[in-house]
């Protein structure tokens, strides 16, 4: 029987293409496609009624795919729906863009087929930092001294309690302003200067934690019961010092980690406990050898990983996708 995948992701996503590509090889028959081109592009259809079953259609470039046929669906890094220009109310672009996810999401939803790292509503779940910070604590990760509050007199109290040296983030992975004009930050040191502008904080809610001293952060890749650790040296620049996202590959050296097995159970614990096949762990490995807990992004990067040491991630993914198993 042949093995039929589905990716939804972004156009141009090369690590999604190196895994279809080993797929392919297999013998597996595999369809990458961006739900951000429905309806404009592309058409999902759906029946139902009368005497036969429901029925779900893809239909893109010329090509009529049966989703009821499928083997699995890779929620990778699908593009948001996007509402034809000939549309120019926000309001109502907004409005479209939230039927057609709904819609989709309710497709995907009801498709029996594996899904990979869970269904949307699990995967939306579980990128939720408040969520996931409680069920880490609960596995005896140890987290940083943390505060989620819109108080700014409780963000003051917070920094005078750790000496004034605490960072902030956002509660929201990609939070977005609009199509046109995205906004991100990056987690960052809170100064003087800033606390002068701690009233602000009214306007919503943001992650406050005890800054936690770092020899190396390790990000740890979860597969099935595989997991690929790999240590980043993200002291080694003052670019890199608060957050390694901020990306300085020629100072940053990566390398494997020998990940103590109790730590490692406690990845794979985590990621099961989270309804995932998948995840990426983020970890502080602190000076004195304590790992602490930062956060799990249910669908992390992996491929930069793998071409600087040498893990095989992707084949481990391409084996997840294809079986449903990745052995330790």
């Amino acid at each position: 029987m042949t093995t039929r995948i589905l990716v939804l992701t972004a156009a141009g996503d090369i690590t999604a293409e190196r895994v279809a590509a080993l797929l392919t090889g297999d013998g597996a028959q595999v369809l990458l496609f961006d739900p951000g081109t429905v309806p404009s592009g592309a058409q999902v259809e759906l029946t139902a009624g009368g005497a036969g079953p429901v029925r779900r259609w893809l239909r893109t470039g010329g090509r009529d795919v049966d989703l009821d046929g499928l083997t699995c669906v890779w929620h990778r890094r699908p593009s948001a729906p996007v509402p034809p220009h000939t549309v120019t109310d926000p309001d109502v672009r907004a409005h479209l863009a939230a039927e057609v996810r709904t819609y989709l999401d309710g497709v995907w939803r009801g498709l029996d087929c594996r899904q990979v790292p869970a269904t949307r509503d699990v995967i939306d779940r579980a990128d939720r930092k408040s969520f996931h910070l409680a069920v880490a604590v609960g596995l005896g990760f140890e987290v940083p001294p943390t505060l989620i509050t819109a108080d700014p007199d409780r963000l003051l109290d917070f920094s005078a309690e750790h000496d004034g040296q605490i960072i902030t983030k956002p509660l929201h992975r990609s939070p977005r302003g609009t199509e046109a004009a995205p906004l991100g930050r990056f987690t960052e040191p809170v100064g003087t200067r800033d606390l002068g502008h701690a009233a602000t904080l009214r306007l919503a809610a943001m992650i406050v934690q005890a800054y936690v001293r770092k020899r190396v952060e390790v990000r740890v890749t979860v597969v099935g019961s595989a997991v690929f650790a790999v240590e980043i040296h993200s002291q080694a620049t003052e670019h890199t010092r608060y957050d390694w996202r901020r990306y300085d590959h020629a100072n940053t050296p990566l390398r494997v980690h020998p990940l103590p097995g109790d730590v490692a159970q406690r990845c794979r614990a985590l990621v099961g406990r989270l309804g995932l096949s998948f995840g990426a762990v983020d970890l502080i490995l602190t000076p004195e050898g304590r790992y602490v807990f930062l956060e799990i992004n249910p669908n992390g990067q992996f491929d930069w990983l793998e071409l600087a040491t040498g893990l095989p991630i992707t084949a481990a993914v391409a084996r997840l996708l294809a079986t449903g198993e990745v052995p330790a």
